[in-house]
Formats: structure tokens, sequence, C-alpha cells
């Protein structure tokens, strides 16, 4: 079954979910997705609060799972993972995604499986929502290993082009998403342009 395929998929730990609330689509990235049963199909996935796919998720009861695979490229994270969805259309431009039979976009690019579902139940867990979801739809689009954290860490994430004093300048990367800062010094009111974090999140690199 098409579906049980897909769910194989599960046990590893990068997705895309991805909502639609009236005319807006909407997705982040999360590594909390587990299968529950199999007669019939059911998922979990714990969303933050603070995101508007939340937000969609909780309002319409809908949702679908992209799974990364190895073949995901960093733009896909800064695409879902390092913006807002309050401020900006992620799918604008994106030509990577078709809708379901739900209605919701989900990415095709950089995924090997997908799922569709409904929400059968929503749990508080403070800064979290854990959703009990049924599996209405998915398939398996490739036969790429999944993304998992370690694999995005080591080949995924950017990595230092040279020593710093070869460059003549120094660099800090943001430890949430992975941008480099290049200058003399990091300003301590410093942002980072991709995910919002300040510049206690930057690291020195060697």
């Amino acid at each position: 079954m098409k579906n049980e395929k897909a769910m194989y998929a599960l046990s590893y730990g990068l997705f895309i979910l991805t909502a639609r609330q009236g005319e807006k689509d909407n997705g982040c990235i999360i590594n909390t997705v587990g299968q529950v049963t199999i007669t019939p199909n059911r998922v979990t996935v714990a969303v933050d609060k603070s995101n508007l796919t939340h937000d969609m998720v909780l309002t319409t009861g809908e949702f679908t799972v992209s799974i990364l695979s190895e073949e995901a490229k960093f733009d896909l994270f800064q695409r879902f993972g390092f913006q807002s969805g309050r401020d900006v259309d992620k799918f604008a431009g994106f030509a990577g995604a078709k809708r379901g039979e739900n209605g919701i976009l989900y990415v095709t690019q950089g995924i090997n499986a997908y799922l569709t579902c409904k929400v059968v139940s929503a749990t508080d867990l403070g800064t979290h929502t854990l959703f009990l979801a049924e599996v209405t739809d998915g398939d398996v689009l490739s036969d790429a290993p999944s993304a998992t954290y370690a694999y995005y860490q080591a080949h995924i994430k950017p990595k230092p082009q040279a020593p710093a004093e070869k460059r003549g300048k120094k660099r800090w990367v943001c430890k949430v998403c992975g941008f480099i800062y290049e200058g003399d010094a990091l300003p301590a009111d410093y942002i980072c342009p991709l995910c919002k974090h300040p510049a206690s999140d930057f690291e020195p690199m060697e």
C-alpha cells in the first residue's frame, strides 16, 4: 500500500509541515513526526505554538508532511526553516510544490515521500501542540535516503571556506541556521537576517 511505504520513511527525522488557511499556504521544518498505528494509519506531530503553521493546523484540522531526503538543498531550510510565514509567502516563486488531495501545497523537491493528514486530536504541551492525525493519502516520490539532523549538519549546512587569516576578516556562524557573518567584529546587537536570532546565537569560526 502506498501509504505504508510513505510512512516507513517517518523514522528518520527532518520534515516540512505544510498547511493552508483561506488563500494562504505556509510551511515549517519540524523534527517530530511519529507513526502511532498502521490500521488506521495514524501519526503524531509536535508543532511550536509560535509558528504560523501551527495556527493553521489548529484551525483547519489538516496538514501535509513532506519527508526530507539527503538530496535536499540548503535553500529549502532557508525557505521553510529560517523565516516567518507571517512576513513572507514561503511558496512565492517556488516551483517545487504540488497540491495534495486535501488542497494543501506540499514540497516535492528534496523529499522522498509525503503524507496528507487529518487531525484527530490536539494535546497542549506548553510551548508545543501534539497533533494526532489520520493519514488520508501519501506516496513515495524518491528512493533517496531520508535526511537526518546529523546528515544536515555534516553535508547540507554551509561550511567554512578558508581559514580566517587567509581571508583577512573574521567570521561568525549562526548556530541555529548556519548563516555566516564576516567582518572585523560581530556587533553586539546583530540579528541574523535568516532566522532572526541574536548575536548570542553566533559562534566564531576557526
